[in-house]
């Protein structure tokens, strides 16, 4: 999470970061947020595939099903490469798809996605730098 919150400083997106440490506590966020007419949806997901308790794909679908946040936008993080996650995640309603690279300067590119898709209309795949 550390690098992610750096990238998005790094490429001086403002935003409200909230964290939740697992697929469960995602899941609760969402809930709470349908329950409360005061609380905002957030304008965008940054969801790992791999979450301990409950899988982002899990999440994901939830969040598609939420009467308030079903129209988020959603980029998916992963160090999975797969064409089949891609896919899947795609087909649940993900804007955007981030494989996590290995080194530290190609992952800062990640500021620079989620200001992309915050700033335009929501593109149906982004890659990762190969």
């Amino acid at each position: 999470m550390f690098l992610i919150q750096e990238a998005i400083e790094v490429s001086e997106v403002q935003l409200t970061v909230h964290v939740a440490k697992d697929g469960e506590q995602a899941v609760q966020f969402f809930d709470r947020v349908d329950g409360d007419s005061d609380m905002p949806c957030p304008a965008l997901v940054i969801l790992d595939i791999n979450l301990p308790k409950k899988q982002g794909g899990d999440v994901l679908k939830h969040m598609r099903q939420s009467r308030k946040c079903s129209g988020a936008l959603v980029l998916v993080v992963s160090t999975s490469d797969s064409a089949q996650d891609r896919e899947r995640m795609a087909k649940l309603g993900a804007d955007g798809y981030f494989r996590k690279p290995s080194a530290y300067d190609e992952f800062m590119k990640l500021g620079e996605i989620v200001k992309k898709l915050l700033n335009g209309p929501p593109l149906k795949e982004i890659d990762s730098p190969r």
